[in-house]
């Protein structure tokens, strides 16, 4: 087989291949074997016929189709990979003549990698807000550390807000009771507002071996509609009231907690921690905008063969997720009132802004001739070892030296874009300002 001629347009081509009988009487015999079984010819056992006596009686042709297809990936291997152009995409088959020595003659048609023309993406003034330290958030963790550590304790006493209410409960609408509205030796934490507005109020002040009707209307938009807006009894037994002893927020508690001393010293680590953390979804946060705005600025034609293969990743991503929650992409779909055709166009400008984003950075890679060194690799494959707590061997089965090598190089691409752009106040602030 070899390639006629190739003709290029600006994000597509044709590639117009030649394929000889001989190159073909491997895939032809082939078909033959796989479909003889289900071909009857009179005077023939069914399955028995010989090929020649087949292509008589049914075109001599008849086994080309399937052929082609059987070999085409051989075919586009060995012609359409082998010339000057990056396709992308599905390749198809545009047009098939069968010559009268048995040759034929394909035009494979495949979309082309777009041709960028970069626009600015160095310098760009991206919005940037600065980090706030906000003493309420050490005190709410503070507070989350002591409630970690706090002892429960049985009390005999009536329930205040903040205990936690063992109880035995069933709802009645109309007298009758309803469905899911039971439950025994249910901890319900009072205050928390796990249950519908006006329970947990009416369960303070119970005491243990006490038996209460409490009543309560569910909300409007409750999503069980047979219950929604109405009135209901919920029949309620009180076992044991339990007190939630938090421990004071003293030096001592800061040696039992930390390897701090002092509140002071744990407070400035906590302040530390969150402020790091801050800093760092603002960097993503920014680099993220600057890579968005030198996006904008460039100039290519994307192929829809791209987005749908990006927009497949996605769905499989998804569908992967859903399943390791119990659930299903076509599930999901349903809960959400649509079909996978309005799954996948509610993805779809993602999935646009994902492509985008790759032939951004792939060619900026190109035109600063952004390297990686293998000493890079090797410290990026230790960290994902040491992160995912898998064997280093195994990481790299996983991911191959060139996936490794091209996702570090479009990472420093979009680094490169950050370093270089400057970090101007968010509009709003700099109205305040004025």
């Amino acid at each position: 087989m070899y390639v006629k001629s190739v003709e290029k347009e600006t994000s597509k081509a044709n590639v117009v291949v030649e394929i000889t009988r001989e190159d073909l009487e491997q895939s032809l015999n082939k078909v033959y074997l796989k479909y003889r079984k289900n071909i009857m010819i009179p005077g023939f056992r069914k399955g028995k016929a010989p090929r020649a006596i087949i292509e008589a009686a049914y075109g001599k042709h008849v086994f080309y189709e399937d052929a082609i297809e059987e070999m085409f990936p051989q075919v586009y291997q060995e012609t359409v990979l082998k010339q000057d152009i990056k396709p992308v995409g599905r390749p198809g088959i545009s047009a098939m003549d069968i010559a009268q020595d048995g040759s034929v003659t394909l035009t494979i048609a495949t979309d082309l990698y777009p041709e960028v023309t970069l626009g600015q993406y160095k310098g760009l003034e991206v919005e940037k807000v600065e980090v706030v330290s906000n003493p309420a958030e050490v005190d709410a963790e503070i507070e989350r550390m002591a409630n970690n550590v706090a002892r429960i304790s049985t009390v005999e006493r009536p329930a205040q807000n903040g205990d936690t209410a063992v109880i035995d409960f069933e709802g009645f609408l109309d007298g009758v009771a309803f469905e899911g509205g039971k439950g025994e030796s249910h901890e319900l934490k009072l205050g928390s507002g796990s249950f519908i507005p006006g329970f947990e109020e009416q369960v303070v002040g119970m005491s243990a071996g006490e038996e209460k009707d409490v009543n309560v209307t569910f909300p409007a938009d409750y999503q069980a509609k047979e219950l929604a807006g109405k009135a209901v009894v919920f029949k309620v037994k009180a076992h044991e009231i339990k007190e939630t002893i938090v421990p004071e927020k003293d030096d001592e508690f800061v040696k039992d907690v930390s390897e701090f001393d002092t509140m002071a010293e744990l407070r400035a680590d906590i302040e530390k921690r969150i402020v790091d953390e801050k800093q760092a979804g603002i960097d993503r946060a920014f680099e993220n905008a600057a890579v968005e705005k030198a996006t904008a600025n460039m100039t290519a034609e994307i192929p829809d063969s791209m987005v749908e293969e990006e927009l497949e990743r996605q769905l499989e991503r998804m569908d992967y997720e859903l399943r390791g929650q119990g659930a299903s992409l076509e599930a999901y779909a349903q809960m959400m009132g649509g079909n996978m055709d309005a799954i996948r166009n509610s993805l779809r400008p993602s999935a646009l802004s994902s492509v985008k984003t790759s032939v951004l950075l792939n060619a900026i890679v190109e035109a600063e001739d952004i390297a990686v060194s293998e000493e890079e690799c090797e410290e990026e494959y230790a960290k994902l070892a040491e992160n995912y707590k898998m064997e280093l061997d195994k990481v790299k089965q996983l991911l191959q030296p060139d996936g490794m090598k091209g996702d570090l190089q479009v990472r420093k691409a979009a680094k490169l874009i950050a370093d270089s752009a400057v970090a101007v106040a968010p509009k709003e602030e700099t109205e305040a300002a004025e």
